[in-house]
């Protein structure tokens, strides 16, 4: 009797198989599969209001992973200062008005609790200053200064300089949609000894911290005040906002900050550093806070 194909194993959820053509030594091409992390873009609508003036607006269209929509939005709306804590919201469904079968899923419906007020007319200024880089440096700083809740404790947590080189292994290990496509940006949590808490992984690099963020606003779990964060990519303004406006003392990434991110980070009492690869690092701000 013939033999049974093995079937393949199920790919990861955000993992999609495309074909692609390789190209090796010697001119050798051959077409194999290839696996890339999938991205979609997700529609975030808001419904605010008092009982029978309630409207219904939409805020935002951001490409990202599918999966954790909830925790992404949760962390957006957080991060923009558009809710304080998990409670502002009172339900959270996806729509399924897409024609397409592939579309599905990707316009989410937040419900606002009653007294949460919506200002769009803030918003958009907040979205066209965070998108212009350096059009108005002091006013972006002021603006984020302005709907900040939370601030880190003065020179705390005290962190060793080996906690800080065992971040990236420890990153990279649990970065499964990382190991299937190489093309797909995490943000994680560790304790001050150095400990993994909670990863998040997200085609966008803004994405995977707002995951973060949220998963932690609906544990209860902001301010991150005792806790260190590790970024895949660069230091932006915007992902230093974002982890600003959640009490964040020591933001770390593999990449280089910007200098309005420096500045930001000094505003809020944090400790800034980058370039974190093998051996080294740099610290820009806040470096009490390292046992050097």
């Amino acid at each position: 009797m013939p033999k049974k194909a093995t079937p393949s194993p199920p790919l990861p959820s955000g993992v999609k198989q495309v074909l692609a053509l390789r190209v090796g030594p010697e001119l050798a091409v051959e077409q194999q599969g290839d696996l890339l992390a999938v991205e979609e873009p997700l529609e975030i609508r808001l419904a605010f209001g008092p009982g029978g003036q309630r409207q219904q607006r939409s805020l935002a269209v951001t490409m990202r992973t599918p999966g954790q929509d909830k925790e992404l939005t949760l962390g957006f709306l957080f991060t923009e200062g558009l809710i304080g804590k998990a409670d502002d919201v009172t339900d959270m469904r996806h729509l399924d008005q897409a024609q397409a079968p592939e579309a599905r899923d990707n316009i989410l419906l937040i419900e606002l609790a009653s007294a949460v007020a919506v200002d769009f007319e803030r918003l958009s200024r907040h979205f066209y200053t965070s998108s212009s880089c350096g059009v108005c440096g002091k006013s972006a700083i002021e603006l984020v200064e302005g709907i900040s809740c939370y601030y880190p404790s003065r020179g705390l947590p005290v962190v060793a300089r080996e906690a800080i080189l065992g971040l990236p292994g420890q990153l990279l290990g649990q970065q499964a949609l990382f190991e299937c496509t190489g093309g797909i940006h995490a943000a994680a949590s560790f304790t001050a000894q150095g400990q993994l808490m909670a990863l998040h992984e997200d085609v966008g690099r803004h994405n995977a911290l707002d995951k973060l963020l949220g998963a932690a606003l609906a544990a209860g779990q902001i301010p991150l005040r005792e806790q260190i964060v590790m970024l895949s990519g660069r230091l932006s303004f915007e992902l230093v906002q974002k982890a600003a406006m959640a009490g964040v003392p020591i933001l770390v990434a593999v990449g280089a900050p910007s200098s309005l991110a420096v500045e930001l980070a000094q505003e809020h009492g944090m400790t800034l550093i980058g370039f974190l690869r093998g051996e080294r690092f740099n610290v820009y701000c806040g470096e009490e806070r390292i046992l050097l």
